[in-house]
């Protein structure tokens, strides 16, 4: 294998050189390269000869020509991409853990006595330590150069195959968007099913305890899983788009990362452990947010889907109190129902009276969280 895996690696870049020139002279004007010339000598002709082309489709453009092999070209801007997205949106979720003011929207939190200092509010508020949120980048980061990026190389040519278009112009608004609210839905399912097998026993401890490491989140948790866990529930992300594609053979390299910046978005927010009066959740009641997930690394069990509530509600798997207080009502209306049920003749050799109140009881305790 530490042989092939180098040949397979070099015939794939080989391949990437040559499939270059043959896709991209068809759609960019550009008369004027040379093996020398630089990013912006090759950017400067491309904004010269294809002013059609807007600012973000000629950058695009550039780059692709510039590197003169588009399997190195998606690659290297594909892991770019995941890191500043995913580190910089996690930034913000540490400056507001180390400011006191935002503490009032944190989720999980104890309450203490006033006469007790601020330093024990806040860790009792399960505020993550400056220890803690260096570990979690550190372990996040390694495990992006050791799991994702090798997995990263391959992509370009599996999704090309498929069908996957990287040229220029890039698709209108309004294709791009509905393509990506359809890969929300589906990576809402499929992680669903695979976080609740997850949640397996023998599962669980083997590949996604890991993640459970830290009952009260913050942002850079998302991505703090194990490398199986990690291929497993990366590939609703990655694999949704690809399925797309290989169907319908309609859709666009800049669409699918769209959905991967809107995908990290969400799971890094979902993690902050905090909910704001402007949470997206309190606009779209669907939507699941970090007070979803947050409940669920609290209680270990239940609410296993990631963008969405309704798989939740319609396996009967949410959790938290008010959840709890549904099912308990719930269960006690079919109780008194079945109390008073009229098929239940008297005189069967036992007291309806005794013996129904007794299982209704047995059936309130019955409560999963």
């Amino acid at each position: 294998l530490h042989l092939v895996f180098p040949l397979v690696f070099l015939s794939c870049l080989h391949w990437g050189a040559v499939e270059t020139m043959a896709s991209w002279n068809l759609t960019v004007v550009f008369p004027n390269h040379t093996s020398t010339q630089s990013y912006l000598g090759v950017l400067d002709d491309v904004n010269k000869y294809n002013v059609q082309l807007n600012t973000i489709e000629r950058l695009w453009a550039a780059w692709y020509l510039w590197m003169q092999n588009d399997i190195l070209a998606t690659g290297i801007m594909t892991f770019v991409m995941h890191e500043v997205v995913y580190f910089g949106r996690s930034l913000p979720w540490i400056i507001i853990d180390a400011i006191p003011y935002f503490r009032r929207w944190k989720i999980q939190e104890v309450r203490l006595s006033s006469s007790q200092s601020s330093y024990k509010w806040a860790h009792c508020q399960k505020i993550p330590t400056w220890k803690e949120q260096f570990e979690c980048a550190a372990l996040v980061l390694f495990s992006h150069f050791t799991v994702e990026l090798p997995q990263i190389w391959f992509f370009h040519p599996i999704a090309t195959w498929c069908g996957l278009d990287y040229g220029v112009p890039f698709p209108p608004l309004w294709k791009m968007a509905y393509q990506i609210a359809v890969f929300f839905v589906l990576e809402d399912t499929w992680h669903y099913w695979v976080h609740r097998g997850a949640h397996w026993p023998p599962l669980y401890k083997a590949v996604h305890k890991m993640h459970h490491y830290y009952s009260a989140p913050f942002g850079m948790t998302a991505e703090y899983a194990s490398p199986i866990e990690v291929m497993f529930l990366g590939l609703g992300t990655v694999g949704s788009p690809v399925l797309w594609v290989l169907i319908t053979k309609d859709l666009h390299l800049f669409t699918m990362y769209m959905w991967i910046v809107m995908r990290l978005f969400q799971a890094i927010d979902s993690h902050s452990g905090y909910d704001f009066p402007w949470s997206l959740r309190h606009f779209l009641p669907f939507w699941a947010g970090a007070e979803h997930h947050d409940v669920h690394h609290e209680k270990f069990i239940g609410n296993y889907a990631s963008s969405f509530r309704w798989w939740d509600y319609i396996m009967d798997t949410e959790a938290g109190a008010e959840a709890h207080q549904r099912r308990r009502e719930k269960r006690l209306a079919k109780a008194k129902k079945a109390q008073h049920w009229p098929g239940a003749s008297k005189g069967a050799g036992y007291d309806e009276h005794v013996i129904k109140p007794v299982a209704a009881a047995q059936t309130l305790t019955k409560d999963v969280w």
